[in-house]
């Protein structure tokens, strides 16, 4: 089997009708040069039990090995067919999906199987080795509150949660244009940019602290970067960032100009959660954001994203049901390699 992705939901059953065609296209994608022992580093064609398709076994050591171990999938009772059902479904929706549509969608006899599940899967949604954005276009950063108004708690809004975000701002006119108008802060017409790359993250506060951690984790040193007048970002010129800030005062017009994308991006995320997931708590939005960053930066190839997901899966922890439950877990947030 050719390791690709399904273009269609009929290509989607031509190449995974069963475990075993499951199993072959996982040991490939963990694999790709060939079986190599985890235990012995011996490399080969493994022992292959007819009755256990998902279990390979070295022709050196005799020890086992499962094809789901270090993967999202590990110690799962799930059917590997099913997962791969659940890797595409999440991949290919554009608008994502619910636990409860997820649980109907699989068959699952318990929601909180489904829930689990997916939770899964968007632990395997961060590369832990991904590049940092802005190395060859300007990055907006702002901030914004996700939460709303809540019951038997009195008047206005609690309980909200403050999420960072950098978005890339791309335009095709010009070859050079990056370069150009970043220098200038001389912007092009809102029809002639679009976002590029998409990084989130929950964070405690809007403090000084927060706010550079988030920037020098996520955006290339040396970038041009565009935010508000806030003094939380004031520190960003000495750690290497080209800074442009723009006193809003409260106009719109300002914010408009100079905070597009991003701010398209927060109202899209908002209403993203309400829309799908009716509302999130706090203990697991870390994760919503890692789900939407990742269907965000893969709008252009949604196809693509199924195999994408399980290659980076086999490389991430998964969270246990009474981790996600108890909040020992800690989702992994957008953080770049160095």
């Amino acid at each position: 089997m050719t390791s690709r992705f399904p273009e269609s939901l009929p290509d989607f059953q031509r190449l995974f009708p069963d475990e075993e065609h499951c199993s072959v296209y996982l040991e490939e994608m963990r694999w790709p040069d060939g079986f190599a022992c985890p235990y012995c580093g011996w490399s080969g064609e493994p022992y292959r039990i007819a009755t256990r398709p998902g279990v390979l076994q070295c022709r050196s050591c005799r020890r086992q090995t499962n094809l789901t171990s270090g993967t999202v999938m590990e110690r799962s009772h799930t059917p590997l067919s099913t997962w791969f059902w659940g890797a595409y479904l999440v991949a290919s929706l554009t608008p994502g999906i619910s636990a409860v549509q997820f649980q109907r969608q699989l068959g699952l006899s318990r929601y909180e199987t489904a829930f689990q599940m997916l939770h899964k899967l968007r632990a395997g949604m961060v590369r832990p080795d991904r590049h940092r954005i802005g190395t060859e276009w300007p990055v907006e950063i702002d901030e914004t509150y996700v939460g709303g108004k809540t019951r038997g708690e009195g008047r206005g809004v609690h309980n909200q949660s403050i999420v960072v975000g950098a978005v890339e701002v791309r335009t095709s006119e010009e070859e050079d244009a990056p370069k150009r108008w970043a220098h200038t802060y001389s912007r092009p017409k809102k029809g002639k940019i679009y976002a590029g790359r998409l990084r989130l993250r929950e964070i405690p506060n809007r403090g000084k602290r927060a706010l550079e951690k988030f920037v020098t984790e996520n955006v290339e040193p040396g970038a041009h970067v565009t935010t508000d007048g806030w003094q939380g970002y004031e520190g960003l010129p000495p750690l290497g960032y080209k800074l442009h800030q723009v006193i809003m005062d409260g106009d719109p017009e300002q914010a408009e100009k100079w905070l597009p994308m991003i701010h398209i991006l927060f109202g899209n995320l908002k209403a993203w959660l309400l829309g799908i997931h009716h509302g999130v708590s706090s203990q697991h939005l870390q994760a919503y954001l890692n789900e939407f960053t990742f269907r965000f930066n893969r709008r252009f190839y949604p196809f693509s994203a199924f195999n994408s997901l399980l290659g980076i899966s086999s490389h991430t922890a998964a969270p246990t049901y009474q981790g996600l439950y108890t909040g020992q877990y800690q989702h992994p947030n957008e953080k770049a390699g160095a």
